[in-house]
């Protein structure tokens, strides 16, 4: 059943609470909220115009070239969001993205959609934007993370250097601390899907008339998808930073990353 457009902008009073409470608790979020809710209508309703063009043209270039897109934007907004400089770190980011996400999507779309062709836009798009979607926030966690660490923790990591550790082996508290608080969002909404919550990718399934079961066969290959496909991104983004800004006296090459010098 499809969703008139005065349905949908009256759907759009509900807003009314968050409005409310903005203005009830002093919040100071209004022009926040409007900014966020007018982007995301707009941007919205023209990927909507677009991805109608692209499922259309079904070509195999124009396919790759947006994937390249959403990879290069998607890298810029972790940098931006975890507040550090781009041009250090944009290589790594951008490298731990496509490890995470190339080999996850060729093994979906080569055996479990096996679409016609196989870059076929209409699965190889919506896919490749979900798993790619999913790993921002991880990505911003671990990378806020581990540079925090290092501009905090400066006595325990010189420390470790001054017993005999590598740098990498200093390091390792610190990525491995990083990473565990990446995962943890995700663990925790796996863990619970299905009790706590539905995702809205099954739901969306089952509103539009598709078998539960389907649903949620297709839910479970999107979750360990964005799941391993998150767990890549993030290992390999935080290792090739490492490796690009440690010296290999292990000192860390802050002047690289411009943004931290002007915070200290």
């Amino acid at each position: 059943m499809d969703i008139s457009w005065l349905a949908l902008g009256l759907f759009m009073l509900v807003l009314i609470a968050p409005i409310a409470i903005n203005q009830v608790y002093q919040l100071h979020l209004g022009k926040d909220m409007a900014i966020a809710v007018t982007r995301m209508t707009v941007q919205m309703a023209l990927i909507g115009v677009y991805l109608q063009y692209l499922f259309h043209l079904d070509n195999l270039w124009v396919n790759l070239i947006w994937l390249v897109v959403m990879l290069l934007v998607g890298a810029s907004a972790i940098i931006s969001k975890a507040n550090l400089p781009k041009h250090p770190l944009m290589a790594p980011v951008i490298t731990g993205l496509i490890l995470g996400l190339v080999p996850i999507l060729l093994i979906m779309m080569l055996w479990l959609f096996q679409p016609t062709p196989i870059y076929n836009a209409q699965y190889l798009i919506p896919t490749a934007g979900m798993l790619l979607g999913n790993s921002l926030s991880s990505n911003i966690i671990a990378l806020q993370r581990l540079f925090a660490a290092f501009d905090q923790q400066q006595a325990q990591y010189q420390g470790a250097l001054a017993l005999g550790a590598t740098p990498k082996q200093a390091a390792a508290p610190f990525v491995q601390t990083a990473l565990q608080q990446s995962f943890a969002p995700i663990l925790a909404s796996m863990a619970t899907t299905g009790l706590v919550s539905l995702p809205g990718m099954m739901t969306g399934q089952i509103l539009g008339g598709v078998d539960p079961i389907i649903a949620v066969k297709y839910q479970i290959v999107i979750l360990v998808a964005i799941f391993a496909t998150l767990t890549i991104s993030v290992t390999s983004s935080i290792s090739f930073a490492l490796h690009k800004l440690l010296a290999h006296t292990g000192k860390m090459r802050f002047n690289l990353l411009t943004n931290t010098d002007n915070q200290r």
